[in-house]
């Protein structure tokens, strides 16, 4: 449990609407939220950035100068900005339209109008993300734990292996696909505890990377958490069947990860 509160937040708030930059700040000050930046465009958001770093910045998809991707993907650009916490508040229901920015990493993605509730649940991963509990495990030293992160995004590896940091998990190699993973793995196998990978990738999927270490390395010990913006239900039905320990949905609560990681690895 984080020992931030959620009413010590500070947040930038990115929404070209009036209106609706109201109604959320609304909702955030119901929350006992108190220092909130509200701007309407993306450009204005960097130039915040320049002088002031938030706890979170939440933003529309949809800007009058660029989209919520393109501001993610300049902030991961920067270093006084790349580590901010993410959260996108959108109507926007197309994969195709959300899945550049799940791969960027942002921490949560609210509907728009969104639940009450939704918004306290992604403010709680916010503080997860920023003051998170080490993860303790009855059978592992976590710090001792070695993790291979298989995704052929850099911002998604540097989002996964953050996260992974953040629970006292040090110990990373990463893979920018699956075949480099599954050679990565197949040079020493028992150089690791644990595999994250994604799902859609180049040269061979995550799939692919699960059925060649069940099927043809024989390996079906070695825990293998998939963590995926696929909604494809036939997909993931295969996914299941081909060996996979669990599957988590991008964006990852760190909560949500921590758990998954608990029963798969004890």
């Amino acid at each position: 449990m984080s020992t931030l509160d959620i009413s010590e937040l500070s947040i930038l708030l990115v929404e070209p609407s009036s209106t609706q930059l109201k109604v959320i700040i609304k909702h955030l000050q119901q929350e006992g939220i108190t220092s909130i930046e509200g701007v309407t465009s993306g450009s204005a958001a960097l130039q915040s950035l320049m002088t002031y770093a938030p706890d979170l910045v939440m933003s529309s998809l949809y800007l009058p100068d660029m989209t919520a991707t393109e501001l993610v993907i300049t902030m991961k650009q920067s270093d006084t900005a790349q580590n901010i916490p993410f959260m996108l508040i959108s109507s926007e229901t197309d994969f195709k339209a959300l899945d550049p920015i799940r791969q960027a990493g942002v921490i949560a993605i609210l509907p728009k109008p969104f639940n009450h509730a939704d918004l306290t649940r992604a403010l709680k991963a916010t503080l997860e993300f920023i003051d998170p509990e080490q993860l303790s495990l009855a059978h592992y030293d976590v710090e001792a734990l070695r993790v291979l992160v298989v995704d052929d995004s850099l911002m998604a590896r540097k989002h996964i292996t953050r996260v992974l940091n953040n629970m006292g998990i040090t110990q990373i190699t990463t893979a920018n696909d699956g075949k480099q993973g599954v050679d990565t793995f197949s040079a020493n196998q028992d150089a690791f505890d644990l595999i994250v990978t994604d799902y859609n990738m180049p040269v061979m999927d995550g799939q692919e990377l699960i059925q060649f270490i069940r099927q043809d390395m024989q390996n079906i010990l070695i825990p293998i958490l998939m963590v995926t913006s696929e909604e494809n239900e036939l997909r993931l039905n295969n996914v299941q069947q081909s060996g996979v320990s669990a599957i988590c949905d991008k964006p990852f609560e760190p909560q949500t990860v921590k758990e998954m990681l608990f029963r798969v690895m004890d």
